[in-house]
């Protein structure tokens, strides 16, 4: 499984976050695996099945 990293930055830009969203298109890559990044998904506050691509599961 994994997430576009799109869906990341919506989700933020979405709670204003503005500088984290632009943080994350900066350095993650296009698609984030949620195991690998599982620690910055929580700081984020951001959960992964509510972000995951149906289609890659």
């Amino acid at each position: 499984m994994t997430i576009a990293r799109h869906k990341i930055v919506s989700a933020l830009r979405d709670r204003g976050q503005q500088a984290r969203a632009d943080w994350v298109e900066r350095e993650l890559p296009e698609r984030v695996d949620p195991a690998k990044h599982s620690g910055l998904l929580a700081t984020l506050h951001l959960d992964p099945a509510d972000l995951a691509d149906v289609s890659s599961a």
